[in-house]
């Protein structure tokens, strides 16, 4: 697996590689890299002929009480690991790589509404942070394709937004949430969790579960979500937000409303804020 920081040798290896013929395949990560982060991997080595991995820990997308400056940098367990799973090039820049106007001073990118709602109410910027760099990498790299989890569903939708409105010439592709056996969502954040609250953070995957039945069963909405938030709650979480949406755009929906629908969560339990959804 090669290794490469700077844009230029990059975009040469990318370059050499689609004179031979081959497609190009992105996987943008933070790092501390786990099992999910190898599914999308996976992903994408059967979508293309090269997979690109980045890990990048973006300042922009932190808030300030956040866990930047601690967030953990495993770059060489990260690069073992990628390597034993088909990664053919691992792209880490330096933050002055990626915002070399520095980035209080960065062009930016915001999603109105869309990256306003649900973690963008409780995350203010998050998601500009997020559009804006995932819009860089993709403009470093240009890929054909890039693959990201539906465990970040808000984030995935916020992606395909930026690229559909700025006419990024990629296609974005899904893949689904890896779980540990409990069914928690596998995040770097479980890390945090004492084996305690670990055990009782499963009870976010059960309370999905559970709001997917009352759905299928007709249930009103607006209870669903008053009763979900009162279970978790009762679990020892912290709410953030429980709510049924709109799959395509995440907009609130009415019982009778067609089409596909998501649930998602996001609550803090000890020092983790965990996320999580379900399509249906």
């Amino acid at each position: 697996m090669l290794l490469e920081s700077a844009i230029a040798q990059l975009r040469a290896q990318v370059a050499a590689w689609r004179n031979q013929g081959d497609t190009v395949v992105l996987v943008p990560t933070m790092g501390n890299l786990h099992a999910g982060h190898y599914a999308l991997i996976e992903r994408a080595r059967k979508l293309g002929t090269r997979v690109v991995a980045s890990i990048f820990v973006n300042p922009s997308q932190f808030g300030p009480s956040e866990d930047f400056a601690a967030y953990p940098r495993t770059l060489d367990h990260d690069a073992a690991g990628l390597a034993a799973h088909g990664c053919d090039l691992l792209f880490h820049p330096g933050i002055d790589e990626v915002y070399p106007y520095g980035v209080e001073r960065a062009v930016t990118v915001a999603v109105p509404e869309l990256g306003d709602i649900l973690c963008g109410a409780f995350r203010p910027g998050h998601f500009n942070g997020v559009a804006t760099v995932v819009l860089r990498l993709l403009n470093m790299v240009q890929p054909d394709v890039a693959v990201f989890g539906q465990k970040d569903y808000q984030q995935l939708l916020v992606i395909e937004r930026v690229v559909r409105d700025m006419q990024v010439a990629v296609r974005i592709e899904s893949a689904p949430t890896v779980r540990e056996d409990s069914g928690l969502a596998m995040s770097s954040r479980n890390q945090y969790l004492s084996d305690a609250e670990r055990e009782r953070a499963a009870e976010l995957h059960r309370c999905l579960q559970w709001m997917t039945a009352q759905l299928r069963s007709g249930q009103v909405v607006v209870a669903i979500e008053a009763e979900a938030t009162a279970r978790l709650g009762a679990a020892g979480f912290k709410v953030d937000y429980v709510a049924v949406r709109r799959a395509s755009d995440l907009m609130p929906v009415e019982n009778f409303e067609p089409g596909a629908r998501v649930v998602l969560v996001a609550a803090r339990i000890g020092k983790a804020r965990l996320i999580d959804n379900l399509l249906i």
